[in-house]
């Protein structure tokens, strides 16, 4: 028998980035962290384990209980991304530089991927009585992916009322989308988020790298608002760029 709705329960999707959780603790600011629900996917990607970790430790750090960690294995077979693609290098010290002449889509750039994302989230949702899944996509000041605008949210809003039961209400929730970086920074700080355990770095687990595009948009949003970044970054590599 379906649970019916749990009020205030919701989805997290948290991939263990800075993005998500901020957006993790502006959900558990309005829901309270006892009707959390956090969501990983893996999917192949230069940095899954390292990734996992992150997730792991900030659902520790919030004492969430109910998690959901799945593997989207096609990512890999599928390809076409710097990030689940090894013979495709990632880009160093090319912030929202073009992936090849007359292309502003990033070579890091998942084809659909936020689509997975959500579809697992919205099944999830709807299976514990959840009435909220957010996901911590950034339009303005990011990379650029066609995933992450607004309209592309607004569309598949339409798609989670049209294919799910009747009686269900799910609502998509894109807190951040239209932040900049350093305001996702300054929003994170203010709410106590743990900045310190994310980890945004497209292609090692060690040490952050510092130079690829995720690096580079986080280096910069801590700079300009004013604070330096809690995590370990390769040797030589400034924190206030």
């Amino acid at each position: 028998m379906r649970k019916m709705s749990a009020a205030g329960k919701c989805v997290v999707l948290l991939s263990g980035g800075m993005d998500s959780c901020v957006t993790a603790a502006i959900a558990r600011e309005r829901h309270g962290a006892e009707n959390l629900a956090l969501l990983h996917a893996g999917y192949g990607q230069r940095t899954e384990r390292r990734e996992r970790q992150a997730f792991e430790d900030v659902a520790e750090f919030y004492g969430v209980r109910e998690r959901l960690v799945v593997r989207l294995e096609h990512f890999r077979a599928i390809g076409g991304s710097a990030l689940t693609d090894p013979s495709i290098a990632v880009p160093e010290n090319e912030l929202k530089a073009p992936a090849a002449p007359g292309n502003a889509i990033p070579v890091t750039y998942v084809p659909f991927r936020n689509a997975h994302f959500l579809s697992v989230g919205v099944s999830w949702a709807e299976a514990i009585g959840a009435g909220a899944v957010y996901i911590g996509a950034v339009a303005e000041d990011s990379s650029g992916y066609p995933d992450c605008r607004p309209e592309y949210y607004r569309v598949f809003q339409e798609l989670v009322r049209a294919g799910t039961r009747p009686e269900t209400h799910i609502e998509i929730m894109t807190p951040v989308i239209s932040m900049k970086k350093k305001e996702i920074v300054e929003r994170g700080i203010a709410l106590g988020a743990p900045l310190h355990l994310t980890w945004s770095c497209y292609q090692r687990e060690d040490e952050a790298c510092g130079v690829c595009d995720s690096c580079l948009l986080r280096l910069r949003a801590f700079a300009e608002a004013g604070h330096s970044d809690p995590i370990r970054y390769r040797r030589g590599v400034s924190a206030q760029r």
